[in-house]
C-alpha cells in the first residue's frame, strides 16, 4: 500500500475512533474544546478564560482570550497561579505554577440535558496560596447529582494584589485576584449554556478566602447578577482577611518591595521595571506561613471592588439579596495569644463579661479556651452575625457549624479544624484520607453533599431524605449541627454555643473599639 495512503487512513481512524469514543466537544465564544469522559462525567479542564496576566498584563486587569483556531484540547488542567508552596495545605496543589495560569474547568453529566444548576467554586489559601488543581476539589461527585460544577484560578499573593503609585490610574487596581473571579463569573454566564448549565441558576460557593472573596463580591455592583445563591464555608463575615488594608498602606508596602528589588520612583519606567522582575522574585517566599508578616500582600480597600469592611457595608445593606448558606467548622481557624491562665484567656473581655466568658468556655484548657474565642471572632460569631442581616432583610438564609472527624482522624483531631469540611462536601474523601474510609465518614458525605446540591438546585438544602434544616431566624437561633458522632445525629437545634458567641459579639460593637 502507498505510504502517504497508508498513513492517511490510520490518521482518519484515529479521528473516527475520538469520535466513537465521545470525546464530548464544546463550542465556546472562543473556539472549540474537546474534553474526556469518564464513569459517566464529562471533564473540561484547564480552558483559558482571560489572556495570560504577563509582560504588559501583570497587574492589570485581565483581558480578553484570543480565539483559537483548531480544537483545543481541554483533558488536564493548567497551571496554578505563582506562589511559595505551602507544605500544610489540606488541598495539595495538583499541578506546577505560573503566571499564565487564567483557566477555568467544568465537569457535567453525561448526555446532559440542560438547563442544569451551576455551582462556581472559589478555592481558599489565605489569598497567597491555592490552585483549582487539587484532588479534593474535583467536581466529579456533583456532576453525578445532576449539577454543571465549574472551578477556577485566580492570581494570589503579590500577582494577585498589589498596590504601587505608577497603578494608581487604573480604572480598576490592586485587587487583581477578585477582577479574575469576576470575569471568571462573566464567562460562566457567557459559555455555560454550551455545557448545558443554566445561566440563571448559578450557586457561588468558597472556603476561607474563597468566602472572604464572597463578602466582597456580595458588596461590590461589579459582581451585580453573576450569581443568584451564595455559600459561605468559613469565610467570616465581620471583616476583610486584612483589616483596613486601604491604597495608602498596600502603596507604601508596594513602594517597599520596589525598593528591596533596587527600583526607585513612582512613575512609569518604576512599574517597567517591576513587572520585568522574574516571577519567582515576585511570590518572595509569601505563603501561608507568612500571612502574619508585614509583607502578606492580600485584598486592600479600592474603593469600588471593596468599598469597606463587609459589617459595614452589611449593616447600610449594601448588599446583593441573594439567598445563603453559611457557616464555619467548631474547631475553626483564629489567632490566639498564648497564654497561661484562664483569666489570661478571657482578659480580651470587658470585666463585667469575664465571669460569664469562664461559664461560656468551660472544661476547656486556658490555652484552648484562647483558642476557640480567637475562633469564634474570627469566623463562628461573624457567620452569625451575617445569618442576622440576612434574616432581618427577609433574604433565605441557613446557618451550620461543622463538627464531624473522619474515623481514622481522631485521635489527631479533636474537633473539627479548618477546611475539614470540604471533602465531605465535595464527596472527595478518598482524596483527603485515601482507604481509610468508614461507612459513617461516607454517610457524612452524602449528606453535606446532597444539601448543597439541593440548595444549588432548589434554594433550600433541606428535602425529605435528610435531617430538617429550617432557615435561620434570630428568634430561634437556629443552626444545622453536624456532630462528631456522625450523619445519624445531624440535628438543627437552637444554638448551644449562643452565650459565648453573645460574650464575643459584644467585642465586636461599635463602642467596644
Amino acid at each position: 500500500m502507498n505510504k502517504t495512503l497508508a498513513i492517511g487512513l490510520m490518521i482518519i481512524s484515529s479521528l473516527c475512533h475520538a469520535a466513537l469514543a465521545g470525546e464530548p466537544e464544546v463550542t465556546l465564544d472562543s473556539g472549540r474544546i474537546i474534553g474526556t469522559t469518564a464513569q459517566g462525567v464529562d471533564a473540561f479542564k484547564g480552558i483559558p478564560f482571560a489572556a495570560p496576566p504577563v509582560g504588559e498584563l501583570r497587574w492589570q486587569p485581565p483581558q480578553p482570550v484570543a480565539r483559537w483556531t483548531d480544537v483545543r484540547p481541554a483533558s488536564a488542567y493548567g497551571k496554578d497561579c505563582m506562589q511559595e508552596h505551602f507544605p500544610g495545605d489540606a488541598a495539595p496543589l495538583g499541578v506546577g505554577f505560573s503566571e499564565d495560569c487564567l483557566t477555568v474547568n467544568v465537569w457535567r453529566p453525561v448526555n446532559a440535558h440542560g438547563p442544569l444548576p451551576v455551582m462556581v467554586w472559589i478555592y481558599g489559601g489565605g489569598f497567597v496560596n491555592g490552585g483549582s488543581s487539587p484532588s479534593v476539589y474535583a467536581g466529579e461527585a456533583f456532576a453525578r447529582q445532576g449539577v454543571v460544577f465549574v472551578s477556577f484560578n485566580y492570581r494570589v499573593g503579590r500577582f494577585g494584589f498589589f498596590a504601587h503609585p505608577a497603578l494608581a490610574d487604573q480604572p480598576l487596581r490592586g485587587n487583581y485576584g477578585l477582577m479574575d473571579q469576576i470575569a471568571a463569573l462573566k464567562w460562566v454566564q457567557k459559555n455555560i449554556a454550551q455545557f448545558k448549565g443554566d445561566a440563571q441558576n448559578i450557586t457561588l460557593f468558597g472556603e476561607s478566602a474563597g468566602g472572604f472573596a464572597i463578602h466582597s463580591l456580595l458588596t461590590t455592583d461589579l459582581a451585580q447578577g453573576l450569581f443568584h445563591k451564595a455559600i459561605i464555608q468559613s469565610g467570616g463575615g465581620r471583616h476583610n482577611l486584612t483589616i483596613a488594608q486601604d491604597w495608602a498602606k498596600a502603596e507604601q508596602a508596594g513602594l517597599a518591595f520596589a525598593q528591596a528589588n533596587g527600583i526607585r520612583g513612582e512613575k512609569e519606567h518604576a512599574l517597567a521595571a517591576l513587572r520585568s522582575i522574574p516571577a519567582d522574585k515576585v511570590v518572595n517566599g509569601l505563603n501561608m506561613a507568612t500571612m502574619t508578616s508585614a509583607d502578606y500582600s492580600g485584598p486592600m480597600l479600592d474603593g469600588k471592588l471593596i468599598g469597606g469592611e463587609p459589617q459595614d457595608l452589611y449593616r447600610q445593606g449594601a448588599f446583593q439579596r441573594v439567598p445563603l448558606i453559611i457557616g464555619a467548622t467548631d474547631a475553626d481557624v483564629g489567632f490566639p495569644p498564648r497564654v497561661e491562665t484562664l483569666d489570661e484567656a478571657v482578659a480580651v473581655f470587658a470585666a463585667a463579661d469575664r465571669r460569664q466568658a469562664r461559664l461560656a468556655y468551660r472544661d476547656m484548657t486556658p490555652q484552648a479556651v484562647a483558642q476557640a474565642i480567637a475562633s469564634d471572632t474570627l469566623m463562628v460569631e461573624p457567620a452569625r452575625f451575617v445569618a442576622r442581616i440576612w434574616d432581618k432583610a427577609g433574604i433565605p438564609v441557613w446557618q451550620y457549624r461543622f463538627g464531624y472527624v473522619a474515623d481514622s482522624m481522631r485521635a489527631q483531631w479533636p474537633a473539627a479544624v479548618h477546611a475539614s469540611e470540604i471533602p465531605y462536601v465535595f464527596n472527595t474523601l478518598t482524596a483527603r484520607y485515601g482507604d481509610r474510609l468508614t461507612a459513617k465518614d461516607r454517610a457524612v458525605a452524602r449528606q453535606m453533599q446532597q444539601y448543597w446540591v439541593n440548595f444549588a438546585r432548589t434554594g433550600r438544602p433541606d428535602s425529605a431524605n435528610l435531617p430538617a434544616w429550617e432557615r435561620y431566624r434570630q428568634q430561634q437561633d437556629n443552626i444545622l449541627i453536624v456532630p462528631a458522632n456522625g450523619a445519624e445525629h445531624i440535628i438543627e437545634q437552637a444554638d448551644p454555643w449562643k452565650e459565648r458567641l453573645d460574650r464575643v459579639e459584644k467585642l465586636a460593637q461599635p463602642e467596644s473599639h
